[in-house]
């Protein structure tokens, strides 16, 4: 123990004492606090001379045997006079120490505590002098204990770093304990008053209230509910391949709950018909959405302040927005659907509505009458030609376009045979197997698994297309590759029946980029989904349908079998991936044939731009 002007150093590493964190301590009219730093506590003097460091010292040392030094306030606390010799009291008679009274300072400078006493004298009236010693107390410098060769400011700020962060991480495992727990200690506070500490919003200490309302009001201890809250099933993960996470993988709109006021209950049924299957295929669903738009246009009516080449469009909007939502729209739909907006702003504003509608309308009739109808029958006039006696089609899925062109070649007298390839979950060409079958036609029904086995006798390949890419490219239904690929290793030619209104300007170079998913439970559903009608060659995956075939059996068929993948998004190491379309290469290709005539996938851009420019003077 050793005191220099108005600090106290004393080594408890000599002694064995615990070092608390630092506290203000008041020792008579003494005022000092230590720091403890590296096992040395240093007290710093707020008012020196008033009290003899010999006797502070002999009374730190005397303390040793408690464990810590430890000074109680004494009756002359609030005395200005000169202390009398104090001594260190048992534990039994001590009383009891106010720690935030003594933590309210903490950390504050000796100037500051200074200044504080200097305050509260001038409201209190000073006691008389009573003896000599009491000179006036200097002033501290507010360097001293940084000028101490021992410890630095430096060393000062980190032990008071040190001590902070250990007391907010007691505070973090307080208030992180049991609700109970945190209600019996916000229930001590209310009764012991001032011997609880409290902590401020702003992370300070203050004193704590002498009654409970106020312990109520200061002490933020979290509720039951916060502390334990109620079992909640976590939100069903969206489970997505990571190499398609870009794709837009929300799940399709199955009801009309949610839809805006504005949407035509005509294009409320069309949405869920396409995102049931109940209406697929591309030149379906344009057909479907014309018709849809054409009763919309009808039961129109412009708003006041408005005009309807402005209005019409937006509304027009709110119905695509919905049928997005169900499915996303066909590069056919986008294409009529910018031809259908061009034609309204070109209407002329000074039009009556009346009139304007009836254009508007009869220009649908002409675009479904030219462009789909009038296209499919010259494509299925010229697929027909392709077709020869004797000859073995094969063909993937089901296409509109191709089952007209099957169908022409039969009644104009050609005797062929037809090989449907299909695929799940939709099953398609099950739909045009039975068309075909009621037609008249030798029809061959198998699964892709027997692709490498039927495409031995197969000598043309006809093919169906969602979209022509700019690049010569076939996006069509996924497996249309495999197909495609199959026949060019075998030399077999492969034509692709596709209107102009499906030719895109866009490029892909594989199905990744773009695509569309599936919701991936399609793949799990059994075999006898609704999806798709079950024809009579369902009980076997290599069946030739006939029109002699037998009638099919009166005997009750078997029971559906069960998903084979139950749970599966419980599985945090499975996922599943239904994609609706594949890229074909423009290699694959023999041949495209449109409304415009055959040509080679490389001339698909200079169709392209001819219909376009054909369909912005189309009226």
């Amino acid at each position: 123990m050793n005191h220099v002007g108005t600090h106290l150093i004393f080594d408890c590493r000599m002694a064995n004492v615990n070092i608390p964190s630092s506290q203000n301590i008041r020792f008579g009219v003494t005022k000092f606090f230590w720091i403890p730093l590296h096992g040395v506590i240093r007290f710093v003097f707020v008012n020196p001379g008033l009290a003899p460091l010999e006797n502070l010292a002999q009374d730190v040392e005397l303390s040793q045997t408690k464990g810590c030094p430890t000074f109680e306030p004494s009756a002359a606390m609030t005395d200005t006079s000169t202390p009398a010799p104090v001594a260190l009291e048992s534990p039994a008679t001590v009383p009891s120490v106010d720690p935030l009274a003594a933590a309210s300072a903490s950390p504050v400078t000796p100037g500051a505590k200074e200044a504080k006493r200097v305050q509260q004298s001038k409201k209190e009236p000073k006691a008389k002098d009573t003896g000599g010693g009491g000179g006036k107390p200097k002033q501290p410098q507010g360097g001293d204990a940084a000028k101490e060769p021992g410890i630095s400011t430096k060393a000062l700020k980190e032990a008071k770093k040190a001590e902070k962060q250990a007391r907010r991480a007691q505070e973090k495992q307080t208030s992180s304990g049991p609700p109970q727990q945190a209600q019996g200690k916000k229930a001590e506070g209310a009764k012991g008053g001032n011997q609880k500490e409290q902590l401020t919003p702003k992370g300070g200490h203050k004193k704590a209230g002498s009654t409970a309302a106020e312990a109520q009001r200061t002490i933020p201890i979290r509720s039951t509910n916060q502390l334990a809250p109620t079992a909640v099933d976590p939100p069903q993960e969206h489970k997505h391949v990571s190499l398609f996470r870009h794709l837009d993988g929300s799940a399709r709109r199955t009801s009309i709950s949610g839809a805006a006021s504005s949407v035509h209950p005509a294009v409320l049924t069309l949405g869920l018909q396409m995102s049931s299957y109940e209406i697929c295929g591309s030149t379906a669903r344009c057909v479907a959405t014309l018709l849809a738009f054409k009763r919309v246009i009808e039961s129109y009516t412009t708003p006041p302040g408005t005009t309807l080449t402005r209005h019409l469009t937006v509304h027009l909007s709110n119905q695509i927005t919905y049928l997005t939502s169900c499915r996303p729209i066909s590069v056919s739909m986008g294409n009529a659907i910018r031809w259908l907006k061009l034609q309204i702003t070109d209407t002329d504003i000074d039009t009556p509505e009346s009139e304007a509608k009836l254009e508007l309308c009869s220009a649908i009739d002409n675009f479904i009458r030219e462009k789909i109808t009038l296209a499919d029958q010259v494509i299925a006039s010229s697929a027909g030609e392709k077709i020869h006696d004797g000859d073995v089609v094969l063909t993937y899925a089901k296409s509109t376009i191709v089952q007209q062109a099957l169908i022409h070649a039969f009644d104009c007298g050609t005797k062929f045979r037809v090989i449907i390839i299909d695929s799940r979950p939709l099953f398609e060409g099950r739909n045009l197997a039975r068309t075909l079958a009621d037609h008249g036609l030798e029809v061959q029904y198998s699964l892709t698994h027997a692709l490498s086995y039927v495409a031995k006798d197969v000598t043309k390949v006809f093919l169906g297309a969602h979209a022509m890419l700019s690049n010569g490219r076939l996006y069509s239904r996924v497996g249309t590759a495999l197909v495609a690929m199959t026949a060019k290793t075998r030399d077999i030619p492969v034509i692709v029946c596709c209107e102009s209104l499906k030719f895109t300007e866009r490029v892909n170079l594989d199905s990744i980029v773009t695509n569309e998913l599936a919701p991936p439970d399609e793949l799990v559903l059994s075999l006898t989904d609704s999806h798709s009608t079950t024809p009579a060659t369902a009980t076997s995956s290599l069946t030739t349908l006939t029109t002699n075939a037998p009638a099919p059996s009166t005997q009750p068929p078997p029971p559906a079998p069960a998903p084979g993948l139950p749970n599966w998004r419980s599985q945090p190491n499975l996922n599943l991936l239904n994609l609706m379309y594949d890229v074909t290469p423009a290699e694959y290709i023999k041949m495209v044939i449109t409304e415009y005539g055959s040509l080679p996938p490389s001339s698909v851009p200079v169709v392209h731009r001819m219909s376009t420019e054909k369909n912005d003077r189309f009226v």
